[in-house]
């Protein structure tokens, strides 16, 4: 990045840092990937130069025919990925997407069932310290205290009681398949619209291995990095007789110009998304979360849900005796980036919860499989249980270093 080096060398060292830290680590928060480069070249096009407010063929500025075409593309795209009747490719992120919904299909005041945040609902589903739950009646469903899988009948039991105009399905830390078509005849037994947030699992639908929500949902949102592996944006599927409602919600009703530069590797992702290697891809991230999983099992360290069928796997670490933020720090320092997580009916704080949550989606990126994840899932259990044991800590920043040079990203890219 000549120009950058030159207009802005405290930037350019900064990315530089940044690009090194990545190639380095072990990343392991289950909402991160690593873009394809193809992503990341077309975000630095000339596109951001264009403001183009409005939609293909409806644009409220000159000079957007070419615009026009790339944003038909990456609609078009995405209802082939995922057989939808109508996309929209705007939403800036997954939690705009979701206003959008909100701001389409209700109005102030009415009433919404969602996920619990800490039985692994989103912010955005509600949650009292975020907008949607200033400006919604916001109720929630949790995970039976057993098992940590959701209860369908309770969730019947609280539609049946709130009688909601929307309920919401989807999570950020819930490590197991979604029953779609129950949630559809929950909905359907109390006259709400059903909304789907698939932002985790995305990719894991794309190809398949997933339990597909558009034919069940009115509405699907999404980002498209996570398991999708696309740039950071979002964007939202319905059926047809919602398009309008939904296009207007999101412009001019929340956002002003689109990012076209972003949109752009939308097309990009979803393209590289429709291809037989991102199937098999996903699939081994499955199988190395399963792997890992177990590897925790076997050490005695107890798993929300007593396993996963997702990409993610969320730990309880008092049971070895640690918090969820010592657990991230003491990984963090070997070079494995985790975060910290409540778990359901966690009686720790948000700032210093109970749980821990890993993913494999980029580990699997940089191609790792399950002997890999074998060797990282005893390397995390040895660290965690003995923190100060000198010995263990250099062992393992040895091996962390052995498997990023083995197992590289963006070989050819330097800053």
């Amino acid at each position: 990045m000549k120009y950058l080096a030159k207009s802005d060398s405290q930037i350019n060292t900064l990315v530089s840092e940044e690009l090194k830290r990545q190639k380095d680590e072990l990343e392991m928060i289950a909402s991160e990937n690593y873009a394809s480069e193809a992503v990341l070249e077309t975000m630095g096009t000339v596109l951001s130069n264009k403001y183009s407010e409005g939609y293909p063929d409806k644009r409220y500025y000159g000079g957007n025919q070419i615009i026009d075409k790339i944003e038909q593309l990456a609609i078009n795209r995405a209802q082939t990925l995922f057989e939808a009747d109508h996309a929209n490719v705007q939403p800036h992120s997954g939690s705009q997407a979701n206003q959008a919904v909100y701001l389409a299909l209700l109005n102030p005041g009415d009433k919404i069932l969602a996920m619990d945040l800490a039985c692994g609902g989103h912010l955005s589903h509600g949650a009292k310290v975020n907008l949607t739950g200033k400006i919604y009646d916001v109720y929630f469903y949790g995970v039976d205290k057993e098992t940590g899988l959701i209860n369908y009948d309770d969730v019947a039991k609280l539609a049946k009681i709130h009688k909601p105009k929307l309920i919401i399905a989807g999570a950020t830390a819930y490590p197991r398949q979604i029953n779609f078509d129950r949630f559809r005849q929950i909905a359907d037994s109390v006259g709400a619209y059903l909304m789907v947030d698939m932002a985790h699992f995305a990719g894991l639908v794309a190809a398949k291995v997933y339990p597909d929500p558009v034919p069940f949902a009115d509405v699907v949102t999404s980002t498209t990095h996570k398991t999708l592996r696309g740039p950071r944006g979002g964007f939202i599927l319905c059926k047809k007789h919602l398009g309008e409602q939904i296009d207007k919600a999101v412009f001019p009703g929340l956002q002003g110009g689109p990012l076209d530069n972003i949109i752009a590797a939308k097309a990009v992702c979803f393209k590289e998304a429709a291809a037989l290697k991102f199937k098999k891809y996903q699939e081994q991230i499955i199988r190395n979360a399963k792997i890992l999983s177990l590897v925790f099992a076997n050490n005695g360290i107890k798993i929300i849900t007593n396993g996963t069928d997702t990409h993610l796997i969320l730990l309880d670490v008092t049971s070895i005796g640690l918090s969820g933020g010592q657990a991230e720090k003491i990984l963090e320092k070997i070079g494995i980036i985790a975060n910290k997580n409540l778990i359901p009916y966690d009686t720790r704080s948000a700032k210093d919860p109970s749980g821990l949550r890993l993913g494999t989606p980029a580990l699997t990126t940089r191609g790792m499989k399950e002997n890999e994840m074998k060797t990282i899932g005893q390397m995390i259990c040895d660290l965690l249980k003995n923190p100060n044991d000198k010995k263990i800590v250099e062992k393992s920043k040895k091996k962390v270093k052995e498997l990023t040079k083995k197992f590289p990203i963006y070989k050819d890219l330097e800053y």
